[in-house]
């Protein structure tokens, strides 16, 4: 059954690899409590006690607003495949925006461990603290099929500066009317998506 502990091990990180769909937990003291799926190839394990993911832009930005405000975070995985397993990593997350540079843990350095997915909007880098894992029997079984495409043809259409004034219009603000933090506009031809 479940087990506790403050790393991941080697079984833990080879399963987080098979998986194509993660949750992310967020909230404020007295915010609404957020879960959003993520997709895609956007998640890296760092070492045993350090996840990255990256956030492609979306209807909303709660995520970030609540990390800025109150910077706990959980990320959860399923088996729907294969054996029955659910996977929580519970932790302190910070935002990276892009172009944010803090060396080695800068915006370039972070981003150029993923591929280039249009309307990349920000990286969360986790400091795990609590690993757990549980039985999954209930969850049901579901067969993968494929990645969706209409967020990469969205965002292309709309270009980098199209981005800019959605995530001005759109991403500023929480459902609850928190900041929220967006990128600095990027520069004219710098080719990011």
């Amino acid at each position: 059954m479940g087990q506790s502990s403050d790393a991941l091990t080697a079984d833990h990180i080879a399963f987080i690899a098979t998986q194509k769909l993660f949750f992310v937990g967020t909230a404020t003291a007295d915010s609404t409590v957020n879960v959003s799926p993520k997709g895609r190839d956007a998640l890296r394990v760092l070492d045993e006690r350090r996840v990255i993911w990256l956030n492609l832009t979306g209807s909303g930005n709660e995520t970030a607003a609540h990390v800025q405000a109150f910077p706990r975070m959980t990320l959860m995985f399923c088996a729907f495949e294969g054996p029955p397993q659910i996977l929580r990593l519970y932790g302190t997350a910070r935002t990276i925006q892009y172009g944010e540079e803090c060396g080695e843990d800068g915006w370039a350095a972070l981003y150029g461990l993923f591929e280039p997915l249009a309307g990349a909007r920000q990286i969360f880098d986790l400091a795990i603290e609590r690993v757990q894992t549980s039985c999954g029997m209930a969850v049901p079984t579901y067969a993968y099929g494929g990645d969706r495409t209409a967020l990469d043809s969205w965002a292309r259409r709309k270009g980098p500066e199209g981005l800019e004034r959605y995530w001005q219009r759109k991403n500023r603000r929480s459902i609850d009317g928190l900041s929220a933090p967006i990128p600095a506009p990027r520069p004219a031809g710098d080719g990011t998506p």
